[in-house]
């Protein structure tokens, strides 16, 4: 976790607990004032690190990272000249490491070529020069509504239990196989047995010896919670900045992140703002979004699934993650219940890379016309459930047919989901796509030259 400097504990005191509230331990300084994210060490417990978040006064406000309660009032603490740092370079492909660099999967540990977490590098993106590339998912609706472009942001927005963490993991499993780049997996705040899961199955394909994993899971403290989307971009900004190499990097969930901070802050009684956030917090996850830009020597491909409490998409922390992506793809509980997945909900996603020069013109129209379809449909929902589809007009009747057959083609196996039903997973090119939408819609059928 850090590399001490070899300097006699005697010149590094730095003060004595005064205070203990959960993780927040309050330092008084008596001795030489330590760095912002420095960690202290407590006297006779080598295993306990403080690490600095503020300051008040002569009083430095410490996390308790290691969650140790061995802590009491009156310990003397000491300088480390240290901050929390984690493994970076190719010896890391392959390995799974916590918040703090540490292994969390039975193999030794990395102590050299160390960055710390808090230190972002190399932030000037260069958007606006950059070639656009569309890398191609497999999944219908994400390649037709959301495209996947090279060193953009996509969000797959919903509540719990919609498939976020599936569409992510299907996605890891697609693109990474067709991709053969590097990808970075964090996972903030979820459960242990999806990440037991994604790893075997990383391993099963061979995608893990490309792969960097970082966890921070549910039974972890909101401090490294907080801590692992940091760490897992310094291992991104290293490889794209230090390699100049293109990287996938999936995020499962960024709204846990969020929610560490959060808890963190009500820890140090800070006063909420809306929505019960601390004020500094969005603009942490602005610093955190910004660390994954782009840049000349390489570039980070996102993909941030986005938990929805209560499924209120207009939560505060949830627009303001939204505002940071380039796609937005929302999965709807009403669409999962009726049997569909992905249960994406085709009107309210959205996607700033909708562009004939992105996507094409043929994709462009097709999109246009896909939500005018949707558009209708929802409109002729409360009608029909009133006097039937029947009393329609023939093409109202047909449109919303359409829209019906346009929300089961939609509908996809995956591949990482086939020891759960037993279905294969599907597969389908971007072509495929908009060849079957075109055939729902009779366009192939109207554009073919007369025979005689």
């Amino acid at each position: 976790m850090l590399k001490k400097k070899s300097t006699k504990l005697s010149e590094e005191l730095s003060g004595i607990i005064v205070s203990l509230h959960g993780l927040i331990v309050e330092v008084q300084i008596t001795g030489e004032m330590p760095e912002e994210k420095e960690l202290l060490s407590v006297e006779n417990y080598p295993e306990i690190f403080l690490e600095v978040n503020l300051f008040k006064s002569n009083t430095a406000v410490c996390i308790n990272l290691t969650n140790d309660q061995s802590l009491r009032c009156g310990q003397r603490v000491f300088r480390s000249h240290s901050k929390v740092s984690i493994p970076v370079g190719t010896r890391t492909l392959g390995r799974v490491f916590s918040a703090l660099g540490e292994p969390l999967d039975n193999l030794p540990a990395i102590n050299e070529n160390r960055r710390p977490i808090c230190e972002a590098t190399g932030t000037n993106s260069y958007r606006n020069k950059q070639k656009t590339e569309l890398l191609e998912t497999g999944i219908k609706v994400i390649d037709f509504l959301t495209p996947f472009v090279k060193g953009r942001k996509i969000g797959i927005v919903g509540g719990a239990g919609v498939g976020k963490t599936v569409l992510t993991t299907e996605m890891i499993h697609n693109v990474t196989q067709s991709a053969k780049g590097l990808s970075i997996y964090c996972g903030v705040g979820e459960r242990i047995r999806e990440g037991n899961e994604l790893y075997e199955t990383l391993k099963e394909t061979k995608v893990l010896e490309n792969t960097i994993m970082f966890f921070g899971q549910m039974d972890a403290t909101p401090a490294i919670r907080s801590m692992v989307g940091p760490a897992a971009a310094t291992a991104a900004e290293y490889f794209r900045d230090e390699e100049g190499r293109d990287i996938l990097f999936f995020v499962d969930n960024i709204y846990r992140h969020i929610q560490a901070m959060t808890e963190l802050s009500t820890n140090m009684g800070l006063i909420p703002s809306e929505g019960g956030y601390a004020p500094n917090i969005f603009s942490e996850l602005r610093r955190l979004e910004d660390r994954l830009s782009s840049t000349e020597k390489g570039t980070i491909t996102s993909v941030q699934a986005i938990y929805v409490p209560a499924d209120d998409l207009s939560d505060p922390a949830v627009q303001a993650i939204s505002q940071q992506l380039d796609s937005v793809l929302v999965l709807s509980r009403s669409v999962a219940e009726s049997g569909i997945r992905p249960a994406v909900d085709l009107l309210k996603t959205t996607s700033s890379l909708l562009t004939p020069q992105i996507v094409g013109d043929r994709h462009y129209e097709l999109v246009g016309r896909v939500q005018a379809i949707m558009q209708k449909h929802d409109s002729l929902k409360n009608i029909i459930a009133i006097v039937g589809e029947n009393e329609l007009s023939p093409s109202d009747r047909e449109d919303y047919q359409n829209a019906k057959s346009l929300i089961q083609f939609f509908a996809q196996d995956f591949a990482v989901a086939e020891h759960l039903n037993g279905k294969p997973g599907q597969y389908f090119t971007i072509e495929q796509t908009l060849d079957g939408i075109e055939e729902i819609l009779g366009i192939k059928q109207k554009n073919e030259p007369k025979t005689a």
